[in-house]
């Protein structure tokens, strides 16, 4: 199967891009060549592969979708020096100092 330059102005315009007439040309050469690739790996005889090779006739093992929470050694207020209602109290940028507003 062969790209036209009339396909590939289709596509274009479908995918809103503009296309000038000597990038429509060289895309149709590229496009024809990797259509005559696949055409090539088409006629490939994949009749004694099994079809799921590597992963096994039940496909690919997932593990239970379980949430845990993370092992801590220490609280988490001993992470930073203040705290409010679960979020950590951080200093001001020393480029925001000068909003106005006082600090947490």
């Amino acid at each position: 199967m062969a790209v036209t330059r009339e396909d590939v102005l289709h596509i274009a315009e479908l995918a809103r891009l503009g296309v000038d007439d000597a990038r429509a040309d060289a895309l149709t050469k590229e496009l024809s060549a990797i259509l005559a690739h696949m055409e090539v790996l088409s006629q490939v005889d994949t009749s004694t592969v099994p079809a799921t090779t590597g992963i096994g006739i039940d496909g690919t093992p997932l593990r239970p979708d379980v949430s845990v929470p993370p092992l801590m050694a220490r609280t988490l207020d001993s992470f930073a020096p203040a705290m409010r209602d679960g979020f950590f109290l951080v200093p001001r940028l020393a480029t925001h100092e000068d909003s106005g507003e006082s600090g947490a």
